[in-house]
């Protein structure tokens, strides 16, 4: 009898909860302040980085930059104090383990606890898998997947403490269903995925309401980062590469909102369902009819263009 009366009372909860996210597509929520609170964002020298970096300096929170690139990381940090906060910015090779708790002691003792952590930076092998090397394998699940461990692991005990804090990682369409020849990108955004979401069952069960985590899924991005990728021409015209702006302008939506988790476009929830409740075959048949299983062969082949033009002119 206890069994069906919870049974019921699930079923409840289960019903208000799609009812409210569907209020909430017409009806969004008003955004939370982040006003003061202390954001660290990584790989805040890419283009995506950056534009999450100043967006978060307009709501008027306090920036800890990290990237590999001291150059590009300072640029963003240099843009980012215009708006008139407080920026400061270090140099991490977030595939180092101890590069990434040294800096983060370093951040708690030069700045403060860190409320907001944005898990950006992204890297990609850019080769098949037979034809590259290990390192570069390697540092694709390092910096994609392993340095959110190290980094959350840095820095939720202080959130955990207050019971405050927001967890968000950019992670990929990639990281919800797949496609050929980008098996390190896919493989860490699967991680990236399966990390966010345990973690936020954890602090659930820990009762941790006060620490709130996004997860946001993005198609392609026009950052460069997959130049030449392209699906069916026809296809193509409806689901263009995300322009970067507005791929960050809907993720700080849904931060703001303290969304669990955002798709960009929407219509990337139905490839992700499909791939759940269709068969693999069928799956297969709808990836050739789109481009989708051979999207990445152009990329891969700029990649390797580029690789050999290097290793040409370095010689």
């Amino acid at each position: 009898m206890l069994l069906i009366v919870e049974l019921l009372l699930m079923l409840i909860d289960v019903t208000y909860y799609i009812l409210r996210a569907v209020v909430r597509v017409v009806f969004h929520p008003r955004p939370k302040s982040v006003d003061g609170e202390l954001c660290l964002i990584t790989g805040a020298g890419g283009v995506l980085g950056r534009l999450f970096a100043l967006e978060f300096a307009k709501e008027g929170a306090r920036l800890v930059l990290w990237d590999c690139d001291t150059v590009a990381n300072e640029r963003t940090a240099q843009m980012a104090r215009k708006q008139g906060v407080e920026v400061r910015a270090y140099t991490v090779d977030l595939s180092k383990r101890q590069s990434v708790y040294d800096a983060a002691e370093k951040v708690r003792a030069e700045v403060g606890d860190v409320s907001i952590l944005v898990n950006n930076a992204g890297v990609v092998a850019g080769r098949r898998l037979l034809e590259c090397p290990d390192e570069l394998l390697e540092r694709t699940l390092l910096v994609n997947c392993h340095a959110l461990f190290w980094t959350t692991k840095a820095f939720l005990p202080q959130m955990k403490v207050r019971n405050h804090g927001h967890i968000v990682t950019v992670a990929s369409a990639l990281g919800l269903f797949t496609t050929a020849c980008v098996e390190d990108y896919c493989a860490s955004k699967f991680g990236a995925v399966g990390f966010h979401e345990s973690l936020a069952h954890e602090l659930r069960v820990e009762n941790n309401d006060g620490i709130k985590t996004t997860l946001v899924c993005p198609y392609i991005v026009d950052t460069g980062m997959f130049s030449g990728c392209e699906i069916r021409k026809e296809i193509r015209k409806l689901i263009p590469p995300l322009e970067p702006l507005y791929t960050v302008q809907r993720s700080m939506k849904a931060i703001l909102a303290d969304q669990e988790m955002i798709c960009i476009p929407r219509i990337i929830y139905v490839p992700f369902i499909a791939r759940a409740l269709l068969p693999w075959e069928a799956n297969v048949v709808v990836y050739r009819f789109m481009g989708g299983d051979k999207c990445m062969l152009p990329f891969i082949k700029n990649a390797e263009t580029k690789t050999s033009c290097g290793e040409s002119q370095a010689s």
